[in-house]
């Protein structure tokens, strides 16, 4: 029996990536500072990279999945030209105002558990990052370690933390990647 592998689950928009109010334009994508260093130091520290992101924009319209889709690539490609390799992609196309409910969009964990039952991993041994409650109510529900990076919205959401409480607070991914 293979041994679970340990992931690093990492909000895309306000930590990978510039926040900029739904992303449709692959031409607005800026990779916030730190994160190719960041990134490098997870991996060597042994963790699977995958991202998991909300896409309301999709359901309401902004953009569609082919757009989404170029945007991704452009990430990857962006990564690839630094020896960075994300392992997987997660996205919720869904919103419950146009699309109603559904077991992928965060706080709910199905993002999270579709990555544990295709990678074999050991979620008590990884964390969700992102710069939202709602991130942190994701890695909660799946019993993730949890870390609220002040970049993108979280500093604001920083203030609102109440019986919400992520496991760490750092200024940005590559802050926590060197205290890992």
């Amino acid at each position: 029996m293979t041994s679970k592998k340990k992931a690093i689950f990492l909000d895309r928009d306000g930590v990978i990536n510039k926040e900029v109010g739904y992303l449709s334009n692959p031409d607005d994508f800026e990779l916030i500072d730190g994160t190719i260093e960041a990134l490098k130091l997870l991996r060597k520290k042994g963790y699977l990279l995958i991202v998991i992101t909300n896409q309301a924009g999709i359901a309401r319209g902004y953009y569609t999945e082919d757009t989404l889709k170029k945007i991704h690539n452009k990430m990857k490609v962006i990564l690839k030209k630094k020896d960075v390799f994300l392992d997987d992609i997660y996205f919720c196309p869904h919103h419950p105002d146009f699309t109603g409910l559904c077991n992928c969009r965060k706080p709910q964990p199905g993002m999270i558990i579709k990555a544990q039952n295709k990678h074999n991993l050991d979620l008590s041994n990884s964390f969700m990052v992102g710069d939202t409650l709602n991130d942190v109510k994701t890695g909660l529900s799946a019993k993730c370690k949890t870390v609220l990076v002040l970049t993108g919205y979280g500093s604001e959401e920083h203030k609102k933390i109440y019986s919400i409480k992520p496991d760490f607070i750092y200024e940005n991914l590559l802050e926590f990647a060197k205290n890992l």
